[in-house]
């Protein structure tokens, strides 16, 4: 149950963000998720979750941004 809370209040912030600070948590998303990459390619990635977890997080900016180029 918290964990669904936890959820929705996350993607409830990132739905209150305007269109160009979701550009810019986008751009400083694909950056992490480029980061961790290099990251587990050299063998000095301590925590492998986090790159679910980046991945997750920008499909729910990408929805935000849809959402909002559409209304």
């Amino acid at each position: 149950m918290a964990a669904t809370k936890a959820k929705a209040s996350k993607v409830k912030t990132t739905n209150e963000l305007s269109a160009d600070e979701l550009q810019i948590r986008l751009k400083e998303l694909k950056q992490e998720a480029l980061n961790l990459r290099l990251q587990r390619a050299t063998g000095t990635l301590e925590n492998s979750a986090r790159i679910r977890q980046v991945r997750r997080e920008t499909a729910q900016v990408l929805t935000a941004v849809t959402a909002k180029s559409l209304a």
